[in-house]
């Protein structure tokens, strides 16, 4: 199964080779046919601290790092 990749903006990075990722999707209502904006923030792995707040970075699934860590950035 391949591993899934999302695109987020970089909201924190205040922890040792650790960034908080918020991911904003998109989506049609059912019902009332309006689009809703929804985000989620993941925890990802970055190993050499080199992402600050507000950088567009590419996250992929990856084996648990730590308690919240499922995920790495990916270089860009």
């Amino acid at each position: 199964m391949p591993k899934r990749i999302l695109q987020g903006t970089v909201t924190s990075n205040q922890n040792a080779q650790t960034v908080t990722v918020s991911v904003e999707r998109r989506f049609k209502h059912p019902l009332l046919q309006k689009t809703v904006r929804k985000s989620k923030k993941y925890r990802a792995h970055d190993e050499n601290n080199t992402f600050n707040v507000g950088d567009m970075v590419r996250i992929q699934e990856c084996a648990p790092k730590s308690k919240t860590k499922r995920w790495e950035v990916i270089a860009e």
